[in-house]
């Protein structure tokens, strides 16, 4: 039989629900927002009769992004800096973080201080740019992947899941049946290892997309630089001086161009992202060791 909920129990039910579709509008107007103005023409933007859906459709905003010459360049670049520095993060990630979960790795709490240090400190923007420049590595693509190769706060969290998910019995088992401490990572730990994985792809990966600092820095060829970089100097192209134009019909058209200019650049660097997210949300359920061990 079911209980009947008391009428606190249902005050407090319709709360959340409203509470949390309250916070769903907060979060979802932006963005429906965002790709109805880039899809809207620029006098309506500009006169703020867009607030929900797109209004006179066009795709003008969209037709002066991919006039761009580098935004195909911009494309490969990001998904390539994108792909190859999760993989680099990845397995240098769990390298780290499986040794520092052992309790048999002797100096474990030293090493692990000397981590937490860099995540506390650091050298600062010149003396990265000088062991940068001393490495080599100015104005080439190892350059965007090289530097941010692994993240501390990544690693300790990678370490954490393998000390609560994977049993110290686990291990002894491995070990009596003669596997050693290599392939107990590659046939156990790492299959084990999924959703860890998919949300530190994820991290990375989201990361590495939405770089362009790095580029600023280190990238001075311009068939090297990522979407992002190239979407920024789009924006920067098409930015006015309000004081050179006199005529008010020309400045409202000029500034419509820009706005959408603007909302269209966000659409085309957030898709991508957009939809890889539903092929890794699943593995962010971290019940994979349930049952691992019988008995």
């Amino acid at each position: 039989m079911k209980i009947k909920d008391s009428f606190s129990d249902k005050v407090f039910l319709i709360s959340v629900y409203v509470f949390l579709w309250f916070c769903l509008i907060i979060v979802l107007y932006p963005l429906i927002y965002i790709v109805s103005a880039s899809f809207s023409s620029p006098r309506d933007v500009v006169s703020g009769k867009v607030w929900l859906w797109p209004i006179n459709i066009t795709l003008m905003g969209y037709e002066a992004v991919f006039k761009h010459g580098q935004i195909v360049s911009g494309f490969y670049n990001s998904f390539l800096y994108t792909f190859v520095g999760t993989c680099v993060n990845l397995v240098l990630t769990v390298m780290a973080a499986f040794p520092l979960s052992r309790k048999e790795l002797y100096g474990r709490n030293i090493i692990m201080g000397i981590f937490v240090f860099t995540l506390l400190f650091s050298g600062g923007l010149i003396p990265t740019y000088i062991l940068v420049n001393k490495l080599g590595l100015i104005n080439t693509r190892w350059a965007m992947i090289l530097p941010t190769a692994m993240s501390v706060w990544n690693v300790l969290i990678t370490k954490t899941y393998y000390q609560t998910n994977l049993p110290d019995e686990m291990y002894e088992a491995a070990v009596l049946d003669g596997c050693d401490d290599i392939r107990y990572l590659l046939q156990i730990v790492v299959p084990l290892s999924g959703p860890i994985l998919a949300v530190m792809a994820l991290y990375y990966g989201v990361g590495h997309w939405n770089s362009y600092f790095n580029a600023m820095i280190f990238l001075k060829s311009s068939g090297l630089y990522p979407l992002q970089l190239v979407l920024r100097n789009i924006l920067i192209l098409n930015n006015l001086d309000m004081n050179m134009i006199k005529d008010a019909d020309v400045l409202l058209r000029l500034q419509g161009l820009k706005d959408l200019l603007k909302y269209s650049v966000i659409v085309v660097s957030s898709v991508p992202m957009l939809c890889i997210y539903p092929f890794v949300q699943k593995y962010f359920v971290k019940g994979v060791m349930l049952g691992a061990l019988k008995g």
